[in-house]
C-alpha cells in the first residue's frame, strides 16, 4: 500500500493499493552471461504499466480510441540493486505516487519472487497527452476515477 497524496487538497492523503504483476527472465532478455540487460528492466517495467491500466479496464487500445488520450513516459529515474538472471521468476509492482491533472507518478519495483529481494526501483512520470495531436492534455475525469478506483 502507498499514500497517495491529492495535489488539490494537499492534506488529503488515501492509501492505493499495490498493482503485482508476475513474469519470468527469458533468453531473450539477458546478455551472454544471462543476466539480464539494463534495457530489459524497462521494458519489464512498461509491461508491468500497461497491465496496471488494463486491470482498471484502460487497454492501450481503448485510451486511445475511446477516449483519446495516451500515457508517454515523461520522466524515469531508475536504481539496479541486483541484477536478474536467465529462468528468475519476477514479480513487478506499480502503485500510484502521486497525481496532477495532466500527469501522474508511478512507484515501480521488480522483486524476486519467491524471497522478495528488491532488484530494482523506479519512479516514472508519464503525461496524458491527445493521440491525435501528442500535446499535454488533462486526464479526463473517468479514466482519473478508474485508475484511481474511485466509483
Amino acid at each position: 500500500m502507498v499514500a497517495l497524496k491529492n495535489h488539490s487538497d494537499p492534506f488529503s492523503v488515501r492509501v492505493e493499493p499495490l498493482f503485482s504483476w508476475r513474469l519470468r527472465v527469458y533468453w531473450e532478455d539477458t546478455d551472454a552471461g544471462g543476466v539480464v540487460y539494463h534495457a530489459g528492466y524497462l521494458r519489464f517495467l512498461e509491461r508491468a504499466r500497461t497491465e496496471w491500466l488494463r486491470a482498471r479496464g484502460l487497454g492501450q487500445t481503448a485510451l486511445r480510441e475511446r477516449h483519446g488520450v495516451l500515457f508517454v513516459v515523461r520522466e524515469l529515474t531508475i536504481g539496479f540493486d541486483k541484477p536478474a538472471r536467465l529462468d528468475d521468476e519476477l514479480d513487478a509492482t506499480v502503485s500510484l505516487a502521486a497525481r496532477r491533472s495532466a500527469s501522474m507518478e508511478l512507484e515501480q519495483h521488480l522483486r524476486r519472487a519467491p524471497d522478495g529481494e528488491t532488484l530494482t526501483r523506479a519512479r516514472v512520470r508519464v503525461a496524458c497527452v491527445d493521440a491525435d495531436t501528442w500535446q499535454p492534455c488533462r486526464i479526463p475525469d473517468d479514466i482519473t476515477q478508474m485508475i484511481e478506483g474511485s466509483t
